[in-house]
């Protein structure tokens, strides 16, 4: 990965990778090459170098804890879990500050990729001899914007830096965040003109990425986060976020995936199941050691939580290495329609399989069957752990009647509790919920290893389709928005004859994996717990199963303004506006759960307070001061005024507000 822990030289910049040719290999699948100076990016040989070395950057929004801390703590859909490492990113607590280690992190590693556009920008022009020159341009004018509305979502308005360093600089005044936009505007366009329609390469950008982020762009510089600047030019920008949006639904290509399934069931790295054509841009990972780089896919790491210290089990390769960061919260678990949304049960697991039988339970006498006493509760392969997400209406279960099950039995709601949206009910626990499954890669070398193999998605269709929705929405053309609303929803839904206690996560890699394939039992069931959280009976026949699309499908805006279920009275929205866009904020979350775009919705609605207070209780957030990170210490420390260091007031007036 290209990094810089300061703006410095292009010449302290390394470059990792070459371009490779192997159809069924990654761009990225090539050898390391040593460290390059500026003087190796004046051929066309070393800027085709420098800007794949730019794609490992992408490879860092999955790379470590920062991918998920500055995305997806502290939100309304996931809390800390049982490893508190990182809590203050969750909590907004005194240790989260302008020395943090990563928030010098993010900062450091965009500025690291813009330095790389700049050089790309300056010498393409001039040295670049050959027919991917108009690529080039265009992938350093997208990256460069990339990295910029990363940088203004999450610190506000920064230092413009567009030209390369040619020595240590120090003197960066800081800009406006209209300044910042106005400048990822004008480059997105210029990937957009300049990018081809199909790629080269699979992973390389195309001007339908661009076109997607053009369309992001517009839809964050129209929401009320940029209100006091951008107030006039809210109607052409949601205009332009709909005009790009549609664009790529309807010229690119791309289309939604047919089951939302099909995203998640990773089986095997570099293969077919990472090029569905609903993924518009996605950050390259493989199986090639010598290319991984010093993390990794990080993010199967962060989700799970812990199973592997419940009898009859151990930590395997399907089942992942559970580092319990995010539990989600209730509002993860009841934003969705667990009835008739396949899109829960497809997202989450919730039944796991006995993989150590010698270490099962036993059956106490007071709870056993007749004539089990002192007998295994469970064998290898069958189910061993069942997490019940019901409602608190649900009579069925309480502390006592769960020790007569033969499973570890996780219950959302026992009989006679009420609902809270905070928690403190059934026996859910800060390690013990249902885990999101999204990430889950059982394709890794082996089960301690945390290199996860599998690509990340950074854009997909169904995001542009709610993007446009929600354009539509705010101009007040609720009715133009449905068709894009019920595009993912009716999607959702599950067809006719579907068996809905089916499950798949990533972790099926491991039949692939040479690693894990001859495990005689593993963790990983191929069912859910659809049918005994929502209190039904199993059909023996799938051909029953009736779709649910009718019952997902919106039939006119009044399902939208006056529905019951979208958390309008806890939040306290009533307007028609302010409704349809807290269900556009519950629509975002049940078709993206988890996929680190969480934390940036929120701050750009000014939802994150709000929202934290009714579904996170160990999130604290403040206005205004936690809708921006610090601008870290480090660099506030070494830049300068005038040649000279920054005072003390002169570094309070950099800082963002509050910190």
């Amino acid at each position: 990965m290209i990094r810089s822990n300061k703006l410095i030289p292009a010449g302290a910049l390394a470059l990792m990778l070459t371009i490779g040719g192997g159809c069924k290999k990654s761009f990225l699948d090539e050898n390391q090459i040593s460290s390059k100076t500026t003087q190796d990016y004046v051929t066309t040989v070393g800027l085709d170098q420098l800007a794949t070395g730019m794609y490992q950057s992408l490879r860092f929004h999955f790379n470590y804890e920062w991918a998920y801390t500055s995305t997806n703590y502290g939100v309304d859909e996931f809390t800390a879990g049982g490893d508190l490492t990182y809590e203050m990113w969750n909590s907004y607590g005194s240790t989260l500050n302008s020395q943090t280690q990563d928030i010098r992190t993010v900062w450091d590693n965009m500025y690291g990729a813009i330095n790389s556009a700049n050089i790309l920008l300056q010498n393409v022009p001039v040295y670049y001899d050959g027919s991917q020159k108009n690529t080039r341009l265009g992938e350093a004018y997208f990256m460069r914007a990339f990295n910029y509305f990363k940088l203004v979502n999450q610190y506000g308005g920064v230092p413009l830096k567009l030209i390369p360093s040619t020595e240590v600089d120090f003197e960066f005044p800081r800009n406006s965040v209209k300044e910042v936009y106005d400048q990822i505007t004008s480059d997105m366009k210029q990937a957009y003109d300049l990018l081809p329609a199909t790629p080269v390469q699979r992973g390389r950008i195309t001007k339908w990425a661009a076109a997607h982020y053009l369309s992001k762009i517009y839809l964050f510089r129209a929401s009320e986060v940029n209100a006091s600047w951008n107030s006039a030019n809210v109607a052409a920008d949601l205009d332009n976020a709909i005009k790009f949006g549609t664009d790529v639904i309807n010229n690119s290509g791309h289309k939604l995936a047919s089951n939302f399934t099909d995203l998640w069931n990773y089986t095997v790295p570099n293969s077919l199941n990472e090029s569905n054509a609903e993924i518009i841009l996605s950050a390259q990972f493989s199986d090639n050691v010598s290319t991984q780089g010093r993390y990794g896919n990080q993010m199967h790491l962060y989700y799970p939580s812990v199973y592997q210290n419940l009898a009859g089990m151990v930590r395997d390769l399907p089942g992942g290495r559970e580092f319990q960061r995010l539990r989600s919260t209730d509002y993860a678990l009841d934003v969705y329609d667990r009835v008739n949304d396949s899109r829960f049960w497809k997202s989450f697991k919730t039944r796991y399989s006995c993989n150590n039988p010698s270490g099962a339970p036993k059956w106490e006498a007071t709870y056993a069957p007749a004539g089990q006493t002192g007998k295994a509760k469970f064998g290898g392969g069958d189910t061993s752990i069942l997490y019940i997400v019901n409602n608190s209406t649900d009579t069925r279960y309480t502390k006592e009647s769960i020790k007569y099950r033969s499973p570890h039995m996780f219950v959302r709601y026992f009989n006679g509790e009420a609902e809270n949206m905070l928690g403190g009910h059934g026996n859910y626990e800060a390690s013990r919920y249902v885990g999101l499954s999204k990430f889950m890669d059982g394709s890794r070398a082996d089960v301690a290893n945390q290199f996860g193999r599998r690509d990340g998605i950074l854009a997909r269709l169904a995001d542009t389709y709610l993007m446009v929705a929600e354009a539509y929405g705010r101009k007040g053309q609720y009715v133009d928005a449905l068709p894009f609303i019920n595009a993912i929803r009716d999607r959702a839904a599950y067809r006719a004859k579907e068996d809905r206690s089916f499950y798949v996560d990533g972790g099926i890699a491991y039949k692939n994996n040479p690693a894990a394939s001859t495990a005689t039992y593993v963790s990983l069931s191929d069912k859910n717990t659809y049918y005994e959280s929502n209190g039904m009976v199993q059909p023996l026949d799938t051909n029953t199963n009736a779709s649910t699309v009718s019952a997902m499908h919106i039939n006119s805006v009044n399902d939208i303004l006056a529905s019951t279920r979208e958390f309008y009275d806890k939040l306290k929205v009533s307007s028609d506006m302010d409704r349809f866009l807290c269900f556009i904020l519950n629509e975002r979350s049940r078709e993206l759960m988890g996929e680190l775009q969480r934390w940036d919705d929120l701050t750009r609605t000014r939802t994150l307070v709000t929202r934290c207070a009714a579904f996170n209780a160990l999130a604290k957030p403040t206005a205004p001061k936690d809708y921006l990170r610090p601008i870290p210490q480090s660099f506030l420390d070494v830049i300068k005024e005038n040649g000279q260091p920054l005072t003390a007031d002169q570094k309070a007036a950099y800082q963002n507000a509050g910190w």
